[in-house]
């Protein structure tokens, strides 16, 4: 489905994702939907106070049933999540089964909440047909209490104490243990699961694999009539297969594989079935009595502490376990692997082809690379590409499933006690609306298993180049009638569903649009129009309710930003007032220039559409000059002359305001409110353009101010709105763009390191609120303390300021250019400083002359250990002076943009790898990779003389090159589940092929020769039919990225 040289070719993957698409096949019906952590979360609150982290903790969530959800490791699951399978271990030191994460409670951490494991989400597909997790497992005893002791000793001015601080992993003494899972290429209902678990140590060690298989607990809560809804079941069949039954999802086997024995004997290990109940173990907690013989806990008893009795002998249940122990002599030998492998499946076969079973999950493998490799063709180092793989990948791994019934949740279940008579009152009392039930896409796998509004309209991006179905259907959800607040407010997120977070979702909704109609050649109106009319309730709700003196400067709170400010910004100021916000009225300057972009697009369709332009142009107009444009008896402007600056303002109405002259990212906004209009699409609106010259013939002073260059335009007659006109936005950037300022290495500071030295501080009422240069992790608790705005560097930020730059180098061309960095000398247009920021940004996570990455704070062994290096944690935000990672380490949502940036710059990104400049990177690559057809790298099948485990030498992540493998036939050859293209397929796939080495080649060329092609407008502005917008002209792709686009002057044709 992705367009190169207008050709389209599909793909395996991209064959399922249009079978998806066009429900003639379900395959994402199954995926990784299973939480990581279910336990302390709002949804399982039932206390009276309103402290999830204590009513429901890790250690009950051994014992205790989940009200809405489930979580496990590397879990798969339905769409509704009612059947779960995930994977336990036991190393034969911990005191119980290994069969979930552990990490710290808010309160527990010197930084709040933090998970404390080793895991990585090493790949995925958008139809979940491939997938694979790393989880590295100690084999000393787990130092639980040492994390919770250690953390507890540190104060919020030390680091954090992580799992590789404890030294657990010295001598190497820890599994490696690679979780794939697959599906059939003729069924999306079959899975196939195989762990592949290697000693790294230097000695033998145990190990115990236990993968679980459990239906969610919906009976014992009193909804559902046994009588038309019976409670499901699991029981044993045969020595190696268990059999399932669902009123909703019906029958299915879980059919076991013997695994390879890893002992002198040679004997293979044959799995042990253990069944028990997903109930409560009532008396482990409270003391109470049971509601069933067999509870949750059951295997921890049986396998850890061997005790009798805690498994149903019957061997039934509504869970389910298979045991392999791998003990014999020791346990496995050091370098050696202990491999399990199983399937559900509708059919019931008896037993395992190993073989074919192996030939599947290395064809899905084989699927992926290509899938991936087509989405990113162009040339760029390894180590990028591996970046952006896990990134994508991580995307995919944060869908999970979520659950949650607003009356039911408050009020309490006819099947069990009612909750304490307060608690509704506690949060989210006003969203008695709310029924969810839905695969969303959450901030963090584990630190945030709830969706966040703003999160995740930043996630759709990069998923859009992926799925741009699951995109769309992410940003529609959020403006449902059973999520979207009744008055217009999107929900927050769980904690307070009321908080308001910034309004980006227009803009999403809008990029979207255009990655689909750049990458995909599909433009889907009616999702536009959709999501665009809901917004219009929702920018409705903003103008009413954040807006309180009707001035068109706006409030908002906290917006996402945590501890910004100086004040906590979501209460009341102890200086009394309003505090009027350049970030919040930044954003909504923003908004309205989306809307308006929206507008002008949907106008190609239905003119009715250009007065809304009208509207949203004219309301534009209006915040730009109440920002920036005071007289008379008002309040002063949050523009502060004489430091070339935006900043808060508290307002006591009339002229008394007084600016908070703190320089962070709420002065950075404003610059995210740009636009540029082309002519050919105001003379394409005759209706909107004569309101636009209207409003400058009559309202000529305030246009003049805020709308560049109306009377004298460029050559291509283009115009720019903005809240920041030429002068300023210079004074902005020398301040950006300052290394003593907001400059890193790695990317845009939140706040100024200019107040490192200098902190702003204020004095009310005999105490002092201060604001200082933090580079790292927060100082104080403010919002849970385990965020901070106030120097490190947020990737979603970065991304849109980026993007601002782009607009304005579209109307300003070559011919304006700024010193980058302030001080160096060196003069850029600003193109050239955006593509310097993604570069930048890039080098969060590149290697680099050291071999190190910034990320990793110095960490030896996660920078060089072989089997460390290559994989990536994607943090919440990172180190203002060092790029070192913080905060939630799986932040795959707006931190998987850097997969976006790859994308557009990776092959000019500045690596040891790769030389310095575009032109000689073309060189580089010209006579390196396509000397051939570029296909994607061919899998090495196994071949076995058993049963074998030399599985193993392939289970470590190895992400797909560009070039061909002349050692191996090609991968494509059997037909059934393996999946198989015929004689015409494959001459398809051949003639794509050469179309994408002439369009790399091409490429290639246009770097080399200096006219790398456009700054890529169409994909967040609004053009003629295919102009600008990345329609195919010109043989080239529709899917863009690499390249420097900013070589030629696209007002001047330069």
């Amino acid at each position: 489905m992705v367009l190169i040289e207008n050709q389209e070719y599909l793909c395996e993957e991209e064959k399922r994702l249009k079978q998806d698409k066009e429900r003639t096949a379900y395959w994402k019906k199954w995926g990784s939907y299973v939480a990581e952590r279910q336990w302390a979360t709002v949804r399982e609150d039932y206390s009276a106070d309103g402290d999830a982290w204590s009513h429901f903790t890790h250690d009950m969530a051994r014992t205790r049933t989940f009200r809405w959800g489930e979580d496990g490791i590397a879990g798969v699951c339905d769409s509704h999540g009612l059947q779960n399978i995930a994977f336990s271990f036991w190393n034969e030191k911990d005191d119980f089964l290994k069969e979930r994460l552990f990490g710290l409670s808010n309160p527990q951490g010197n930084h709040g909440e933090s998970i404390k494991e080793c895991h990585f989400h090493l790949d995925n597909t958008p139809t979940h047909s491939y997938m694979k997790y790393l989880y590295k497992y100690p084999q000393r005893k787990f130092p639980y209490e040492d994390l919770i002791k250690e953390n507890a000793s540190r104060t919020k001015l030390d680091k954090e104490y992580n799992l590789v601080d404890t030294g657990i992993f010295d001598d190497d003494r820890y599994w490696d243990i690679f979780i794939e899972t697959a599906k059939e290429a003729d069924d999306s209902e079959e899975l196939l699961f195989r762990v592949t678990a290697y000693n790294r140590g230097p000695e033998a060690a145990p190990l115990h694999i236990v993968p679980q298989m459990w239906f969610r607990n919906t009976w014992a809560w009193g909804h559902e009539d046994p009588a038309k809804k019976p409670k499901p079941s699991i029981r044993k069949i045969g020595a190696t297969t268990a059999h399932s039954k669902h009123y909703k999802l019906g029958e299915r086997y879980l059919q076991l594989s013997p695994s390879p024995g890893t002992g002198s004997s040679g004997e293979d290990i044959q799995p042990e079935l253990l069944f028990t109940e997903n109930e409560t173990n009532y008396k482990a907690i409270w003391g109470g009595e049971n509601k069933s013989e067999y509870v949750k806990d059951g295997f921890h008893r049986r396998i850890v502490d061997e005790e009798a009795g805690t498994v149903n002998p019957n061997e039934a249940g509504t869970k389910c376990a298979a045991w392999y122990s791998f003990d014999e002599d020791e346990g496995v030998p050091p370098g050696e692997c202990a491999v399990v492998r199983f399937r559900l499946s509708r059919r019931y076969e008896g037993y395992l082809d190993e073989e074919l079973f192996d030939d599947i999950i290395e064809q899905r493998r084989a699927e992926a690379d290509e899938f991936y490799w087509r989405i990113s063709p162009l040339p760029m180092a390894e180590d990028l590409r591996n970046i952006q793989r896990q990134a994508f990948s991580g995307m995919l791994w944060c869908k999970q499933y979520y659950h949650f019934i607003w009356d039911q949740w408050a009020n309490g279940d006819p099947g069990m006690p009612p909750p304490p008579p307060n608690r509704k009152a506690i949060r989210n009392k006003e969203w008695k609306h709310m029924y969810l039930d839905d695969i969303l896409s959450m901030p963090d796998s584990w630190e945030y298993p709830f969706f966040a509004a703003w999160d995740s309209a930043f996630h759709c991006i990069p998923i859009a180049m992926i799925d741009p179905e699951l995109a769309k259907k992410q940003l529609d959800l959020f403006t449902r009638e059973w999520y979207m607040h009744p008055n217009g407010q999107l929900p927050a997120y769980e904690w307070n569903f009321g908080d308001v977070n910034p309004p980006v979702h227009a803009w999403s909704l809008f990029r979207v649009f255009k990655i689909e109609r750049k990458m995909y050649g599909k433009e889907d109106f009616d999702f536009l129009e959709r999501v665009f009319q809901k917004l219009l309730l929702n920018f409705t709700w903003w103008v009413n309710r954040k807006d309180a003196n009707g001035s068109n400067v706006f409030e908002g709170g906290f917006l996402g930003l945590d501890n910004i400010g100086v004040f906590n910004r979501s209460e009341p100021l102890p200086t009394g007032g309003i505090l009027e916000q350049a970030d919040s009225t930044g954003w909504m300057g923003f908004y309205c220039l989306n809307m308006l972009n929206i507008c002008l697009e949907l106008a190609k369709r239905r003119s009715i559409y250009e007065d809304m332009a009208s509207k949203f142009f004219e309301h534009f107009i209006l915040i730009s000059d109440a920002m920036q444009y005071r007289t008379g008896g008002e309040a002063k402007p949050l523009w502060n002359e004489e430091d070339g600056f935006y900043y808060d303002a508290i307002s006591w109405g009339g002229p008394w305001s007084h600016q908070m002259r703190v320089k962070s990212l709420v002065g950075l906004i404003p610059l995210y409110s740009t636009l540029t209009l082309e002519p050919e699409v105001l003379n394409r609106f005759p209706n909107f353009k004569k309101r636009v010259e209207w409003f400058i013939n009559n309202r000529s002073d305030t246009a003049e101010r805020n709308i560049a260059s109306m009377k004298k335009r460029g050559k291509d007659d283009r115009l720019l709105l903005s809240l920041v006109n030429k002068d300023r936005l210079g004074r902005i950037l020398s301040k950006m763009l300052d290394e003593d300022e907001f400059l890193a290495d790695h990317g845009i500071r939140s706040l100024s390191k200019y107040h490192k030295d200098h902190p702003y501080s204020m004095d009310v009422n005999g105490q002092r609120f201060q604001v200082s240069y933090i580079p790292g992790d927060s100082d104080s608790g403010l919002f849970g303390g385990n965020s901070n705005w106030r120097g490190p560097i947020w990737m979603a930020t970065n991304f849109l300021l980026i993007e601002s730059l782009q607009r304005y180098f579209l109307y300003y061309g070559t011919s304006f250019k700024v010193e980058c960095p302030t001080g160096s000398g060196d003069y850029m247009h600003l193109g050239h400083v955006a593509e310097e920021l993604q570069h930048r940004l890039q080098h969060l996570f590149t290697r680099g002359d050291d071999g190190r990455r910034a990320i990793n704070d110095g960490n030896e062994m996660l920078d060089y250990d072989p089997n460390w290096k290559d994989y990536m944690w994607y943090h919440e935000f990172f180190d203002g002076d060092t790029g070192r990672g913080l905060g939630a380490t799986h932040q795959c949502g707006w931190t998987g943009l850097i997969a976006k940036m790859i994308h557009d710059t990776g092959m000019t990104c500045r690596l040891p790898q790769t030389p310095r400049t575009p032109t000689t990177a073309a060189a580089h690559y010209f006579d390196d990779i396509f000397t051939h057809t570029g296909k994607p790298k061919k899998p090495h099948y196994l071949r076995r003389s058993s049963t074998t485990r030399s599985i193993g030498y392939r289970s470590d992540f190895a992400p797909s090159t560009n070039g061909d493998d002349d050692e191996v036939d090609d991968p494509i050859k059997r037909s059934n589940s393996i999946g198989v293209l015929d004689e015409e397929a494959l001459k398809q796939k051949a003639a794509m092929d050469q179309h994408v080495a002439h369009y790399v080649s091409d490429q290639l060329e246009r770097v080399r020769s200096g006219d790398s092609g456009d700054v890529d407008g169409g994909e967040f502005e609004t053009s003629l039919d295919g102009a600008l917008d990345g329609r195919p002209t010109n043989g080239k792709r529709n899917g863009g990225g690499g390249g420097s686009y900013f070589d030629k002057d696209p007002v001047n044709g330069k």
